[in-house]
């Protein structure tokens, strides 16, 4: 259970909660004091998941060796040989003298997340950056061991996921375990100083929020199904879905909770509260191929509107598209009684976060309805969130972002559940549902079965607003189309 309460934090208590946050800025560029010389005081990183973002992260901590003390990277973990090989020749090529990683500490397999964590130990830090269906399995054994860890967004992309994750945070906090989770944009001192300008007064009460997220294709863009493709065969098909994990909804939640989860959670941090309430559209336009008519694999929408309503009645507007030929858009804005704000302009990094004193908000800076912005160029967030997480490491300082990253993680996927279902979801109700889309994370095995199976008709399962019930629209097998006129009550179980 999640205790509703958290939403109603008043500023004295979030700025309770983020004053380490706030602190580790001033530290920026600065080498702190090494305590005892003769001690061995480096933070030991390992990496599970060997992406981009993984890798990303890799690159974030070790850059700060220099003003915060030695950090080495010392294992890596993946389910593809090709993935580490590549992603350790990269960091090798930039951070040769903060690389010891060697064969023996490069682990291929499900369960490589304990050898990462076993040789960083306690005091080290893991980095969880594989899809988030496996975040609670991989927590699970770092809190077992003692050990430090940076988790990567969406946290979860189910209620059930996230409520393990908040049970297992419980023991993490009782062992004073420094825990990150990679919403970056919280870090973000610009967008620190909009959120005090806000609680502040300085655009009013607000009256309502809109956040778009809107580009060209992602996850399936032009890919057919494993067959087709020479890349994917031999592949099992729990490792060919691991490979498109974004197209896969038990996996990542979808391309909706991986992408769309910052600005979600950043117009709620503006307005000081969680929503209670979604009611969202989506459709699936463009994911047959023009030239051979072939499906797509993949579950996702390619467009998502979603209106999340907040406890006071006040309206975050979320629009998210893929297409291609359609308008591109990626910002947030707050509106309020007596102006308006910027909270994100073209990206996540720089913020370029700014207030007006009516609701003409302008990406120019010389705008005379400019009341404020913040002074450029800004310290990079993805930088700040390691600087803040390493300083916590070296003044032992309490620092644990996992029920906040779980409560944007689960807010986020209640609007992809509203649209999926093509029902208005409550937070009440959302939080309490059982529809866990990998119950057995755990358990799966490089060759075994995937939690997602193909239908008679070698397609997966879509979801089908209208048709498909709550609990129902992720059954295994695609329920068959219902009868001209006669509309199907109930799908078909699997």
């Amino acid at each position: 259970m999640i205790d509703s309460s958290e939403s109603s934090n008043n500023r004295r208590d979030f700025l309770k909660t983020t004053g380490t946050v706030t602190a580790a800025g001033a530290l920026s560029g600065i080498t702190l004091p090494k305590v005892h010389a003769a001690v061995d005081d480096t933070v030991k990183i390992g990496l599970v998941g060997c992406g981009g973002r993984g890798t990303g992260a890799v690159k974030n901590a070790l850059s700060l060796s220099a003003a915060f003390g030695p950090i080495k990277l010392v294992a890596m973990a993946d389910v593809f040989q090709s993935h580490l090989d590549n992603r350790y020749r990269t960091l090798e090529r930039n951070f040769k003298e903060k690389m010891d990683v060697p064969n023996d500490r490069r682990f291929i397999s499900f369960d490589g997340y304990k050898g990462v964590i076993d040789s960083v130990g306690k005091g080290g830090v893991a980095i969880f950056t594989t899809p988030c269906a496996f975040r609670w399995v991989h927590f699970k054994y770092a809190i077992e061991k003692g050990v430090n860890v940076f988790m990567e967004k969406p946290v979860c992309g189910d209620a059930p996921s996230g409520r393990k994750l908040l049970e297992l945070n419980k023991a993490a906090k009782k062992k004073n375990m420094k825990v990150g989770v990679g919403l970056m944009v919280r870090h973000c001192r610009g967008r620190q100083e909009l959120w005090n300008r806000i609680q502040d007064g300085e655009i009013g009460d607000i009256l309502m929020m809109r956040a778009y997220r809107m580009a060209g294709p992602i996850a399936s863009f032009q890919s057919k199904h494993q067959r087709d493709d020479k890349a994917y065969q031999g592949m099992s098909e729990t490792l060919y879905q691991i490979k498109r994990f974004h197209s896969f909804l038990w996996l990542s939640g979808g391309a909706f909770s991986d992408y769309n989860i910052h600005q979600i959670d950043e117009t709620s941090w503006m307005k000081n509260d969680w929503p209670v309430e979604a009611h969202a559209v989506g459709g699936r336009h463009y994911k047959i191929d023009r030239k051979d008519g072939k499906e797509w694999a993949d579950q996702n929408f390619d467009s998502y509107s979603v209106e999340y309503t907040y406890p006071d009645g006040t309206k975050l507007h979320f629009d998210g598209r893929n297409m291609i030929g359609c308008t591109n858009d990626f910002a947030s804005y707050v509106h309020g009684t007596k102006g308006s704000g910027i909270v994100s302009m073209a990206s996540h990094t720089p913020g370029k976060v700014r207030t007006f004193t009516d609701q003409h908000v302008s990406k120019n800076l010389r705008a005379k309805n400019v009341k404020w912005a913040y002074p450029q160029p800004e310290a990079n967030p993805y930088d700040l969130e390691w600087e803040d997480l390493i300083n916590a490491i070296r003044n032992d300082e309490p620092y644990n972002e996992v029920d906040r990253g779980v409560r944007a993680s689960m807010v986020t996927s209640m609007g992809r559940f509203a649209a999926h279902t093509g029902r208005k979801i409550t937070w009440d109700e959302y939080k309490d549902n059982d529809h866990f889309l990998a119950p057995n994370a755990d358990t799966l095995t490089l060759d075994g079965p995937s939690p997602l199976q193909l239908d008679p008709d070698g397609r997966y399962p879509v979801p089908m607003p209208g048709v498909i019930t709550k609990k129902e629209y992720m059954a295994k097998r695609r329920p068959p189309a219902p009868a001209a006129g006669k509309p199907k009550k109930k799908a078909k179980k699997a």
